[in-house]
């Protein structure tokens, strides 16, 4: 895993996370699975937020553009269970010409510590799945959450 920081810098956009029963485990627990749709649903309201709305960017096929996931990790704390509210703050981690990768920290509600944390990365795809550099008005869009210039 990237070695994120401990705790969310200040320059994150913050979602809150209804724990539903279908994102469990047997024991009530959230599925680790359920982190990754977690973080999916946040990098497309960041997205929205910057009005680079994720529909437009993920696949374009008028542009012969793409944008998959290309890793992804979640480390866990504590456990969250069904019912509780969790909050997900989502920053940028870095950006690259090419390649975005987002960081994610969740929270209870009401706890100030991290219940647990993960990041995933994305690269820009042309026709061919070949990298290509990211839209600049995508870059320009997501340069305030950016954690580290490089």
């Amino acid at each position: 895993m990237l070695e994120l920081p401990k705790d969310a810098p200040p320059n994150c956009m913050e979602i809150p996370i209804t724990i539903r029963f279908g994102d469990t485990d047997p024991y009530g627990v959230v599925y680790f699975a359920s982190y990754f749709r977690y973080c999916h649903h946040g990098i497309e309201e960041l997205m929205r937020y910057v009005k680079c709305p994720p529909e437009k960017y993920f696949r374009d096929s008028e542009r012969g553009f793409g944008l998959p996931i290309v890793g992804a990790s979640c480390d866990f704390f504590r456990p969250a269970k069904y019912g509780d509210a969790l909050r997900l703050r989502v920053g940028v981690f870095k950006m690259s010409l090419r390649s975005i990768t987002f960081a994610f920290y969740f929270f209870l509600e009401g706890r100030p510590d991290v219940v647990g944390r993960g990041h995933a990365s994305m690269v820009a795809i042309d026709r061919t799945w070949r990298s290509c550099h990211l839209p600049e008005e995508l870059r320009q869009a997501l340069e305030p959450f950016v954690f580290f210039q490089q």
